[in-house]
């Protein structure tokens, strides 16, 4: 399947499946699963960046075991709303995974959503620096997946 507009992500989806959010890191990719109903994103896991094979492997075994039905991936807009080299990585991500994986794929603007995370955890949850590297990259995922679920129930486009 291709690349969509975030705004055709829900039709693509059957009945029942969910969605997988990434967050693509220099060295961690968060992943983040929604609910059968696409209302709310809950942290899954945390993988190492690997040779891309490895990733995909277990990026596919993920899919199958969750009835995922598509995903969306945090795409690193710069503050300025330009595209760089961030950005053409995560959409090369893409590519690569589709000759792997027969799913549906939507972008979402990601800006903000680890710093948002980090606060979020040194304010709220009190969390040591230590515990924060564990578990920002799949709270990171779920920021990013609850925002484009929001806006597929707002009908917006991404």
């Amino acid at each position: 399947m291709p690349v969509v507009p975030l705004s055709d992500l829900r039709r693509r989806i059957g009945p029942g499946q969910r969605v997988l959010g990434l967050d693509l890191g220099a060295k961690r990719i968060g992943l983040a699963l929604s609910d059968v109903s696409l209302t709310v994103a809950t942290p899954l896991a945390t993988l190492a960046r690997a040779r891309f094979a490895e990733v995909a492997e277990r990026l596919v075994a993920l899919v199958r075991e969750h009835g995922v039905g598509a995903l969306v991936i945090g795409l690193p807009v710069s503050m300025d709303g330009s595209e760089g080299p961030a950005c053409e990585g995560a959409r090369q991500f893409a590519a690569n995974l589709l000759a792997r994986l027969d799913i549906a794929v939507a972008f979402f603007d990601e800006r903000l959503s680890t710093a948002a995370v980090e606060r979020m955890l040194i304010r709220e949850a009190d969390m040591s620096r230590r515990r924060r590297a564990q578990v920002v990259d799949r709270a990171a995922a779920a920021y990013i997946l609850q925002g484009a679920l929001d806006a597929m129930g707002r009908g917006a486009r991404g």
